[in-house]
């Protein structure tokens, strides 16, 4: 069995920032802390040097967008329309702290984030994360296309619910908040966006990722 590789965390903003060396020091700092932003490196060089730069700078930068299929596999599928926004979530743990965004897939430019959620899932967040992405894009009259690498959530939205098996409690009342709203908005409205699961073995890592895996 391969040793698993050491971290480091950067804490941008949190109870208290800078360079810490194990999750559990991380986590302590994000805990209950509103817009928290944090980040995992492989060396502490690294987390030291993203710690004087800027968070957005560095969110979903960790993975290469590098196919894992032969160029006759790829040819089969074709390249990503770049005409597209695409979103994910990140979760660490099951449940744990959670957050999604939307970025622009061809620039990576990030149109919409929440969270961080003390008790989420992921799958709970790449729903939310589509239903944001459709409510966004019929808001600015968009013709582009939506991405999602989560079947999962593709599957809730066009059932119209959040079948997730977490329960509702004080800790997580702020998210079921947004959820009840999600299901409201999908009940309530129609969209003509097209929603793609995002090819991963393809074209790699959505580029709404949190690289933070």
């Amino acid at each position: 069995m391969s040793k698993k590789k050491k971290k480091y965390y950067t804490v941008w903003k949190g109870h208290h920032t800078g360079v810490f060396e194990s999750w559990n020091d991380c986590k302590a700092q994000i805990k209950d802390y509103q817009g928290a932003q944090y980040k995992s490196f492989l060396t502490f060089d690294a987390a030291k040097k993203a710690l004087d730069g800027n968070y957005k700078d560095y969110i979903g930068t960790s993975k290469s967008f590098k196919s894992e299929l032969s160029a006759v596999q790829l040819k089969k599928i074709g390249l990503p329309n770049y005409n597209s926004i695409s979103v994910d979530a990140a979760s660490s743990g099951n449940p744990g702290i959670m957050e999604y965004r939307g970025v622009d897939t061809k620039s990576k430019k990030q149109l919409f984030i929440q969270g961080p959620f003390n008790q989420g899932t992921n799958n709970i967040g790449e729903f939310l994360a589509l239903v944001h992405g459709l409510a966004f894009l019929k808001k600015h009259d968009s013709k582009r296309i939506l991405y999602t690498d989560s079947r999962t959530a593709l599957s809730w939205v066009k059932k119209k619910t959040c079948n997730t098996k977490l329960e509702r409690s004080a800790k997580n009342e702020d998210l079921f908040i947004l959820v009840d709203r999600a299901v409201d908005w999908l009940k309530k409205n129609s969209y003509t966006t097209t929603l793609v699961k995002w090819e991963t073995k393809a074209w790699g890592e959505i580029p709404a990722d949190f690289g933070r895996k």
